[in-house]
């Protein structure tokens, strides 16, 4: 299925959900409607569960195939600088973005909430959460345990090791079997990615029905201020990752964004990063992003770079101080911006893992641990904004990380996915 028909179905398929799941909730009572949805619910589990059978390999054979392509070079290590560099950089302007806004806007202001005098279960646990476990898990215990729980960041660890001594090995002695092997599983695990992706329409159609189903429209309207605002603010985050961009690519960037918007609408509608991650690597490679820099950084991205998510967490969690009436200072603010700095980088593989770091927050600072009741019934809208914005994110820092690396150089041969009519020399970007 080509892009612009994949694209229009996805859309289409979104405007069906949101209808169907309308009809649902309107016309049948409230348990038959969590039932109703506990069947749209299997088409996404499915679709999510097959996405998550083709991450590690894809993930694997590409950061491999890479650095294999690098050579014997040090560019790894540049790269690598510049990435954490920018992940380190637009995480502390998303946060900072979030707690401005926050502030502005106030949108726990006039709640008046009672803090309760008991503990309320939320239904998550931070209690694994610390930057000292994070460190540890990144690397991994076994190759084979990593692949099975999907760790992207231990794959990436041992494809370092691998990619790197297989690019050291080929240099010795030439082309090796193990490279060729790994060259033809990228293509098998484009082309698997190509079947799984023709079935995204269905489950975004389930994904959007499911939600509308038990939550209704009216949810949404209840909490329209609230959530506007949050959107509001993921505008003025693109607007600042674009201009930051432009920077580097200049006109390029909205060529970029053109390029994306289909993996983006893909995780606003799924609210999964995992499912736009095949396509934004696809449309990457296709924009010009030679795959050695794609399958390094994006990886890398997806667990240090997560803009859309570090910005929902500040203005969340002083939106939650806010309804209970808690003046926090300004010292305070940035105690608490400068802990959620720390600890989202230890959110890699914990489910729902914004409202996770959340709580712990709200511990840490003695906020009422109840405040996350607040957010959870419409998590799964603000999820859908803040995950689109970490593939946007992530897709310009990537570009622009190959921009600063390779520059206006000639190459002589097409990066894989890169569509082109004749035969000589192409310009990157």
């Amino acid at each position: 299925m080509n892009q612009k028909r994949l694209l229009k179905y996805i859309l289409i398929a979104m405007i069906s959900g949101i209808l169907v799941g309308w009809a649902c909730h309107s016309s049948v009572s409230t348990a038959q409607a969590t039932d109703i949805a506990s069947y749209f619910k299997i088409v996404t589990d499915v679709f999510l569960r097959l996405i998550k059978m083709i991450i590690a390999p894809l993930v694997f054979a590409t950061i491999v195939s890479g650095l294999i392509s690098m050579g014997k070079s040090s560019s790894l290590g540049s790269i690598t600088v510049k990435a954490m560099s920018w992940f380190i950089g637009a995480s502390f302007i998303s946060l900072l973005l979030g707690m401005g806004l926050a502030n502005y806007f106030q949108p726990g202001v006039g709640m008046n909430l009672v803090i309760p005098k008991e503990a309320v279960d939320v239904g998550v646990s931070a209690s694994s959460l610390s930057l000292q476990t994070f460190i540890t898990h990144i690397f991994p215990r076994s190759f084979a345990e990593a692949m099975a729980n999907n760790e992207i960041l231990q794959i990436l660890v041992f494809s370092i090791f691998l990619g790197s001594a297989l690019a050291y090995v080929q240099h010795q002695s030439g082309a090796t079997v193990i490279g060729r092997i790994i060259d033809e599983l990228c293509r098998v695990m484009f082309r698997i990615t190509d079947y799984v992706m023709a079935a995204a329409p269905i489950a975004v159609f389930a994904a959007i029905a499911s939600a509308i189903t038990v939550q209704g429209p009216k949810l949404i309207l209840e909490y329209s201020i609230f959530i506007g605002q949050f959107y509001v603010g993921l505008l003025i985050l693109w607007m600042i990752l674009i201009s930051f961009g432009y920077i580097f690519l200049e006109k390029d960037v909205f060529r970029l964004v053109k390029a994306v918007r289909e993996p983006t609408i893909l995780a606003f509608a799924t609210a999964s990063s995992e499912s736009a991650y095949p396509k934004t690597m696809e449309a990457l490679n296709k924009f010009g992003v030679p795959k050695r820099i794609t399958s390094f950084v994006l990886p890398l991205g997806y667990s240090f770079n997560l803009d859309g998510s570090m910005m929902y967490m500040s203005f969340a969690v002083l939106f939650i101080a806010q309804a209970y009436n808690i003046d926090l200072s300004f010292t305070q603010q940035v105690l608490i911006l400068l802990t959620l700095m720390i600890t989202s980088k230890g959110i890699a593989g914990v489910s729902r893992a914004s409202i996770v770091v959340i709580a712990s927050t709200l511990v840490m600072f003695k906020l009422p641990e109840a405040g996350i009741l607040l957010i959870l019934a419409v998590d799964q809208f603000l999820d859908m904004g803040r995950t689109a914005t970490n593939v946007i994110g992530n897709s310009i820092a990537t570009a622009v990380i190959a921009r600063t690396e390779v520059g206006n150089e000639e190459v002589d041969e097409v990066e894989e996915g890169l569509c082109c009519t004749n035969r000589r020399k192409v310009e990157l970007f």
